[in-house]
């Protein structure tokens, strides 16, 4: 050996540096931890607006999760879920993600991260995310095979729709203020995205 001390690798992470995973794991709580090239990022938790924003999309995606008499049904829709994906893994954590049920295996719930990527992923927009969230995560989520992205803006109150292709992602919609819109993959039923912005 060299004389450097051996570093003991993390059976779960084996091929990211120690220290990263550390620093990970250790992460204070009022922080986001997440790894993205091999790099800890580390974000501030999202104000108050952000988390409302998606909270409410959330409920008004509940009938494809949870439906009732005449909703559309057929997905599985997570709050913050934690995903792991690819070889290294890169750990992120996007603020809704969602899986068509019949392409999730059994026993999926039982896992504390997702290694399985998300047909659909939404990331909030703030100040302090938007430039990952726009970068390396777009990245990672179409090098994984995520069908669609919705970047939502409570500051600007808009919501981009983004199709995964061949050459990138591209651009299906963009909608502005408290208009009633139909968004893929959820355009099976209106989305007023008034609720979004809402106090």
């Amino acid at each position: 050996m060299s004389g450097d001390a051996a570093r003991t690798l993390d059976p779960q992470f084996p091929n990211l540096d120690p220290a990263v995973v550390e620093g990970y794991r250790n992460a204070p709580e009022h922080l986001v931890a997440e790894i993205i090239d091999g790099q800890l990022s580390l974000m501030p938790r999202p104000r108050l607006r952000h988390a409302r924003s998606a909270s409410r999309l959330g409920n008004r995606l509940a009938g494809f999760d949870d439906p009732r008499a005449g909703d559309p049904g057929g997905w599985i829709l997570l709050d913050e879920p934690e995903l792991h994906l690819g070889a290294r893994p890169d750990v992120v954590i996007p603020d809704l993600g969602g899986w068509r049920r019949e392409r999730v295996p059994e026993g999926f719930m039982d896992d504390a991260a997702a290694t399985l990527a998300p047909d659909w992923c939404c990331e909030v927009l703030s100040p302090s995310t938007e430039q990952v969230d726009r970068g390396r995560k777009l990245d990672i989520y179409r090098r994984e095979g995520v069908g669609h992205v919705w970047l939502v803006s409570p500051v600007l109150q808009t919501v981009e729709v983004l199709r995964r292709h061949d050459l990138g992602w591209l651009l299906t919609a963009t909608f502005a203020g408290d208009v009633v819109v139909r968004a893929e993959p959820f355009d099976a039923v209106e989305l007023d995205l008034a609720a979004l912005w809402s106090v």
